[in-house]
């Protein structure tokens, strides 16, 4: 792979690239591999050699124009077809990576195509049949735009309480799609605002006898395709300006007696007869809501990588900033890259870590969701698949989280170790953190999902302790909790630094911090039962270090458990073992520090010792991996044009750069237009004060 990856431009960075303890691009090729690799530089390519991609860092584009170039961006990747759905069958990975590639450029322009192919797409493919298959071509060439409306104005993470509805009129063998009130609106739904021509909408399905199914997806026409004008019954508009991603149009839409046709029904797990009845392969309830939750955690599973993009950006930004910046030294003429300082590396590094066990995590969790994908293409309707589909939602309720909130504090870390410039909007900071934030609320608030999450927990003691056999799941991200009491009796087993910095210490500790909390919290539900509190209010008092601690160690054993199976793993390479067993023993002392609490409370920990060798162990393994910080963000990082950062460019010569793209700036040397109100009618000191 060495001759197909281009050598790096020299520079200001050449000190700490020949420092570096491995072959960045064997790195390289080990994480994506030869033909994913060449499929994103052919992507970054085609992009930066387009002149619709064209664009300064930090321009100012007003909200119209930006809505119009996004368009004409996604436009233009329908003309390129970077993937046919044959390639996508055939190495699903890819679809992710186009993602990424498109995302590193501008999140307005990926998040647009992807709801159109992905979410609308994708979801009616997955969850329709044999007769659903012209909506999908439809959007394939773009002859209608696609939307997924699942959340209304008033009602967000709780999916059941959905308040649109479709009742089935057997007298026309169509369904009636009502909005009973403006406040059940479908809302932030991304391409509704201005463009998107039909949408899959989440209802309460009523058949003839007035008995509610559950909610169902439905294909919905809003807007005519040749005029883009909304269709009779269906008030569709735009919510407004956001905080970041302004390219994306979002909307709302409100249907009034909308009639579709009975195929519309996305039928996989339930479909309705001409007569009325309704039919699914689903005797338990359960099980049907099980797949269906599987079904929904395609976004969850997306947005964990979403985040590990931004915050790889901010990385490679700020890494190659502090290699590059050089304040103070131990002598008054020799100043040194403020990378060398220990409060700049432990700002970073740790986050450098999360970022390559995010990288493996993300990779990994999704291939778990497309083989449950594949599951339900198969119409597999075992035991199996559903508690598969149920593993996957309690995972991906707190990935998401999980990758959202790294990034969200990663990101401002990052801004402000870059000091007054990374204020600079050229820099993309700004951007990035603002692109970034609504992962953490939409496809369910952060904190909503994670009591999902430790329902799922809960409810396999539950289930242990009332003569279920053994706790085992489909990805055996629950295994170890068979083993309860005994990992319930263990001890923080290290008594050196050197001990300490060995990942497998982490990860037990992680073992026990889950059972401990998962106790903890059972315990506190009774407690809160027995006082005379009903289930709803015994679940919201256990909360608060309880149950939202609980989902979050789960989440973080289970992304620490995956990275360490992977560094440990035969096929990873010799040479590059010590770097990331480095970055995987880091993460997990990390992120186990901030349950330092938690341990002591539990007794795992005892004495000063445990607290002493863990944040030694962090500082130590902050400094080890200094040198190696930048080849490991070269690994990551996009080329210059799609990074768009002159403070991150590949070439080190920061000062040059932002100079560079501040001076080709509009207007930098021109006076205000307004000048003259500075020029003159100067201002009566105090001629408006009151006279009172």
């Amino acid at each position: 792979m060495d001759h197909e990856v281009p050598d790096l431009p020299t520079g200001p960075l050449d000190s700490y690239r020949k420092k570096a303890s491995f072959n960045w691009k064997e790195m390289l090729k080990f994480m994506e591999g030869e033909e994913n690799h060449a499929f994103k530089q052919h992507v970054f390519k085609t992009l930066e050699n387009d002149p619709v991609f064209a664009r300064h860092p930090g321009e100012d584009v007003p909200l119209e124009k930006m809505r119009e170039l996004t368009f004409l961006r996604v436009k233009q990747l329908f003309r390129y077809s970077f993937l046919t759905n044959e390639e996508i069958m055939t190495n699903p990975w890819k679809s992710v990576l186009l993602n990424d590639c498109l995302g590193m450029y501008d999140w307005s322009v990926a998040t647009k195509y992807f709801l159109n192919k992905g979410m609308f797409g994708a979801t009616v493919a997955n969850t329709g049949s044999e007769r659903h298959s012209k909506h999908v071509k439809n959007c394939d060439d773009m002859t209608t735009f696609g939307c997924f409306a699942l959340t209304e104005l008033s009602h967000g993470s709780n999916t059941r309480a959905m308040r649109t509805t479709a009742t089935y009129d057997p007298t026309t063998q169509e369904f009636v799609i009502n909005s009973p009130d403006f406040e059940a609106a479908k809302f932030w739904v991304g391409n509704l605002g201005k463009t998107a021509t039909h949408a899959v909408v989440f209802a309460q399905l009523y058949t003839p006898d007035q008995v509610c199914h559950g909610l169902h997806s439905f294909v919905v026409p809003v807007r005519d395709p040749k005029t883009l004008l909304a269709l009779p019954g269906v008030l569709v508009g735009d919510i407004g300006k956001k905080l970041g991603q302004n390219g994306l149009d979002n909307g709302f839409a409100s249907f009034h007696n909308v009639r579709i046709p009975r195929e519309n029904l996305l039928n996989r797990t339930g479909d309705v007869t001409p007569d009325g009845c309704y039919v699914t392969p689903f005797k338990d309830p359960n099980k049907r809501f099980g797949v269906s939750l599987g079904a929904l955690s395609g976004g969850r599973v997306s947005i964990t990588r979403i985040s590990l993009i931004n915050l790889s950006l901010a990385l490679t930004v700020a890494i190659r900033f502090s290699a590059t910046r050089r304040q103070f030294g131990p002598k008054p003429l020799e100043e040194v890259p403020v990378l060398e300082y220990q409060l700049q590396q432990w700002r970073l590094i740790p986050y450098l870590a999360a970022a390559y066990a995010l990288e493996n995590f993300s990779k990994s969790i999704f291939m778990n969701f497309v083989e449950f994908q594949m599951g339900l293409l198969m119409r597999d309707k075992s035991d199996r698949q559903s508690e598969l589909g149920r593993e996957i939602h309690a995972i991906s309720c707190s990935s998401k989280p999980l990758g959202s909130w790294s990034a969200q504090r990663g990101i401002q870390e990052c801004r402000e170790a870059c000091g007054g410039h990374g204020y600079l909007a050229m820099n993309r900071l700004g951007d990035l953190r603002n692109d970034n934030d609504p992962n953490c609320t939409y496809e369910g608030d952060n904190n909503v999902l994670l009591q999902q999450t430790s329902n799922y927990l809960l409810g396999w003691l539950h289930a242990k302790q009332h003569g279920a056999a053994r706790i085992e799941s489909p990805l055996h991200s629950v295994d170890f909790l068979d083993d309860f009491h005994n990992i319930l009796e263990s001890r923080f087993p290290a008594a050196t630094t050197e001990q300490c910095m060995d990942a497998a210490v982490p990860v037990a500790a992680y073992r026990w911090l889950v059972c401990f909390l998962l106790e903890k919290s059972q315990k506190r539900l009774k407690e809160q039962k027995a006082s005379g509190k009903d289930e709803f209010e015994a679940r919201n008092n256990s909360q608060v270090y309880f149950c939202r601690s609980l989902a979050m160690a789960y989440i973080e054993h289970n992304c620490l458990q995956r990275f360490h199976e992977r560094v440990v793993d035969q096929d990873t390479p010799a040479g590059l073992r010590p770097v990331l067993n480095k970055l995987c023993a880091l993460y997990g002392l990390w992120s186990l520090s901030s349950h330092m609490a938690t341990l002591y409370q539990g007794n795992y920990c005892s004495g000063e010792k445990p607290a002493e060798l863990i944040q030694t162990s962090i500082v130590t393994l902050c400094s080890q991996l200094k040198d190696d910080a930048v080849a490991l963000v070269d690994v990551l990082a996009p080329p210059d044009f799609i990074l768009n950062s002159p403070l991150g460019n590949a070439d080190g010569q920061l000062y040059r750069n932002l100079w560079s793209v501040m001076m080709q700036g509009s207007q930098v040397l021109e006076r205000p237009s307004w000048w003259k109100e500075f020029c003159s009618d100067k201002p009566v000191v105090g001629s408006l004060r009151s006279k009172l």
